[in-house]
């Protein structure tokens, strides 16, 4: 294998070059738009009825999953890992808040209208 040293002698593994200015700049750019359209739903489409506020709660709810997405994948380099390990932690974290929506469900503080049997 060859390795890559760097000014202080540490190695750089080839895998994550990817992630150069170009690339962080374009990450910050899609997490910068994705955050002025919350701001907008927020403060003009909520407000001015052009959205109601139960539809605008699951569109915040996928825009906030978009932007985890892309701060894990590229930020905290989990795109550049091996697909077992993604794989690992991304269903730990879909079980985590299944779990979550389970336990708030049986404890009474989120209420879904479900008929009882």
């Amino acid at each position: 294998m060859s390795e890559i040293h760097t000014e202080h002698g540490h190695e750089a593994h080839g895998e994550h070059a990817g992630l150069d200015k170009k690339k962080i700049w374009q990450v910050f750019g899609i997490l910068l738009l994705i955050t002025v359209i919350e701001f907008i739903i927020a403060l003009w489409v909520i407000p001015g009825k052009h959205m109601s506020q139960h539809i605008g709660n699951y569109v915040y709810i996928v825009l906030t999953l978009l932007k985890a997405y892309y701060i894990v994948a590229y930020f905290m380099h989990l795109k550049y890992e091996k697909l077992g390990l993604q794989l690992s932690l991304t269903v730990s974290f879909v079980f985590i808040i299944y779990f979550i929506v389970l336990m708030l469900i049986e404890g009474g503080y989120l209420h879904l209208h479900m008929p009882l049997v």
